[in-house]
C-alpha cells in the first residue's frame, strides 16, 4: 500500500480536468457506472493514458489512479446496497480504499445517516469529492491510513480491495476486528485470488458484471459480496 501523499492540487487538478476535458483517450467523462446507472462518476477514457499525460505535467511520479476506472468489486457491492436500503439507511458508513467513492455514494443514496469514503491516494480524496458534488450526495473524505486503527461505523464497505497479497495481509485483520467490534462488514470481490479460506462466507454473487478497469482478460467479471464468517 503506497504511503499517503499530502497534495493540496489534487482537487485542483481534478476540477481543471473536468471543467476543460481534453477529446482524446486522456480526458475524464461524466458517466453512468455500467452496472449502477444510478450513480455517475468522473472517470478516464483510458485511465493509463490519463495518468500518463498527469505524471508527464507533474514532473514525478503519481499513485495509479484506481478511482478513474469502474472495478468490478465495487461496482457489485454498490448495487447490492442500493438493492439492499436496510443494510444503511440510518446507519454510519465507512467506505474502505474507496476509490471513485462509488460504494459511498450508493451508501448515501440508500439512506446512510453518515457517510466516510477512505483512501490513502489524494486524487482518489478528490475524485471522491467531485463525484459526490455530482450526485448531489454528502459524503466526508477521509485520507488517512486506517488499517491499524479502530473502526467507528455501524457498516464498513470494501469495494474489491483484495486485490494483492502484501495489502490483504494487512485488511483482512482490519475487517475481521471491525466485525468482532460490532461493525457489519461487507466485501466485494472479484475472484482476484486472495480471499482466506474459511474466513468470509458469501452474501450474494452478481454476474456479469462489466469493469471499465485496464488491461483486463475479460470485460465481465463474477462478483461475490461477502462477510466475516
Amino acid at each position: 500500500m503506497l504511503a499517503p501523499v499530502r497534495d493540496r492540487t489534487a482537487l485542483a487538478d481534478l476540477e481543471r480536468e473536468i471543467t476543460v476535458p481534453g477529446s482524446g483517450l486522456d480526458r475524464l467523462r461524466l458517466v453512468e457506472t455500467p452496472f449502477v446507472p444510478e450513480v455517475r462518476l468522473h472517470l478516464a477514457e483510458d485511465a493509463i493514458v490519463w495518468w500518463a499525460r498527469m505524471e508527464a505535467a507533474a514532473g514525478h511520479p503519481l499513485p495509479p489512479p484506481f478511482w478513474a476506472s469502474a472495478w468490478a468489486g465495487g461496482q457489485a457491492l454498490a448495487r447490492h446496497l442500493l438493492d439492499h436500503p436496510e443494510l444503511v439507511a440510518g446507519r454510519r458508513v465507512l467506505d474502505l480504499a474507496a476509490g471513485s467513492g462509488l460504494v459511498a455514494i450508493a451508501a448515501a443514496l440508500a439512506g446512510a445517516d453518515q457517510v466516510v469514503a477512505n483512501d490513502i491516494d489524494p486524487y482518489a480524496v478528490a475524485a471522491v469529492t467531485v463525484n459526490a458534488r455530482a450526485n448531489r450526495v454528502l459524503v466526508t473524505v477521509s485520507a488517512d491510513d486506517l488499517l491499524d486503527s479502530t473502526v467507528t461505523a455501524d457498516l464498513l464497505v470494501a469495494g474489491d480491495i483484495l486485490y494483492d497479497a502484501a495489502l490483504a495481509e494487512r485488511v483482512l485483520p482490519f475487517l475481521q476486528r471491525a466485525a468482532a467490534g460490532g461493525a457489519e462488514v461487507l466485501v466485494g470481490d472479484p475472484g482476484r485470488g486472495h480471499l482466506p479460506t474459511g474466513r468470509l462466507e458469501v452474501v450474494a454473487s452478481y454476474y456479469p458484471v462489466p469493469t471499465t478497469e485496464p488491461s483486463v482478460d475479460s470485460p465481465v467479471r463474477r462478483v461475490q459480496v461477502l462477510r466475516p464468517a
